[in-house]
């Protein structure tokens, strides 16, 4: 194979185990999960821990609160945080949750992906990275996501110039059907070509691949070295993500970094985590836009703790059509998810 990492489904099981109820002194969520789509095999330190073979796989989820007698959280409460793939979870040691804003008609599930750490690192890397003026032009790689098609939007009204490109002609149309003028398939068309083309260089790349290469079964320069050479002085690298990275036998390695210094450009990368303190104003903007419809989102559900190994080979293989939420408690929600 190619790839070695792959999550093979036989390998990935669900289980039930007796457990018993929670002590007056306990609290307990029930998960209604995203997956997280990394699996790695490193050793070296992390900002997330790493997968451990035999235990349950953490991920960013949403769930209720069942019980507690923590004075921060009460029965019915809507949290979010990174937690664990189980059905209830037992804590005496509460991880960092965020309670969530209760709107009416706005599915739960959004909270896993546009309203999540999706949105969360869209809010961040805009606010504190892009540093965008009037009249720049903007390159979104894999914009079709939850994050890029957030940028896309939260980028409307700021007089750029946006370049995007997906992976497939459907996900082109759906960026183009929430205002994208420049959209392109990148398995089919030369990113390098259309990026010269534009005639004005890039200000900013947001990028959600890193090296993915341009033309399929073609080694041409990745992504990532195409936006470095066509960047401009003083130009702003967002690494957002590097999914192509994720299951790669040999990793990419990029060539051109003198650039970097040549051009004075800034690279950064936007982690959620890293920004408590912005994400009290995050939940009070973000929800607001996606309910009024500024904020245009996509999802692909899958329901039941059997769906679990297809959801996550799906995202690590990219084959899956927008953000991968998986559903397994929505009696216990306030409204739909």
């Amino acid at each position: 194979m190619a790839r070695r990492s792959f999550p093979v489904k036989k390998f990935l099981r669900v289980e039930s185990r007796t457990s018993r109820s929670p002590s007056d002194d306990e609290q307990y969520y029930f998960m209604s999960g995203e997956k997280a789509s990394q699996f790695r095999q490193l050793t070296c330190q992390f900002i997330q821990p790493l997968y451990e073979l035999r235990k349950p796989f953490l991920n960013f989820a949403l769930g209720v609160v069942l019980r507690s007698e923590n004075p921060k959280y009460k029965t019915g409460d809507h949290v979010y945080g990174f937690l664990g793939s189980q059905a209830y979870i037992i804590y005496h040691d509460v991880p960092p949750l965020t309670i969530l804003p209760v709107i009416e008609n706005l599915p739960w599930s959004v909270y896993a992906g546009t309203l999540g750490m999706a949105g969360q690192t869209t809010y961040i890397g805009w606010k504190l990275y892009s540093k965008a003026t009037k009249g720049e032009t903007m390159f979104i790689s894999t914009a079709a996501g939850p994050v890029g098609s957030a940028v896309v939007q939260i980028t409307k009204d700021q007089g750029l110039k946006v370049v995007v490109s997906a992976g497939s002609d459907e996900k082109v149309e759906f960026i183009k059907s929430i205002g994208v003028g420049i959209a392109f398939n990148y398995k089919s068309q030369d990113t390098r070509a259309v990026l010269e083309n534009l005639g004005t260089g890039v200000d900013i790349f947001w990028d959600n691949a890193s090296y993915l290469f341009c033309v399929v079964d073609t080694l041409y320069s990745g992504i990532l070295e195409i936006a470095i050479d066509l960047l401009n002085v003083y130009g702003r690298l967002i690494n957002c993500e590097s999914i192509s990275q994720h299951n790669t036998e040999t990793k990419y390695g990029i060539k051109n970094l003198l650039f970097v210094m040549l051009k004075s450009l800034s690279m950064s990368v936007p982690i959620a985590s890293n920004h408590f303190d912005l994400l009290g104003e995050f939940y009070i903007e973000f929800p607001q836009k996606v309910f009024g419809s500024e904020i245009k989102y996509t999802g692909q559900r899958h329901q039941g703790w059997e769906q679990v190994g297809q959801a996550i080979l799906n995202v690590q293989k990219r084959q899956n059509k927008a953000k991968a939420v998986l559903v397994v408690a929505s009696e216990l929600f306030s409204h739909k998810l």
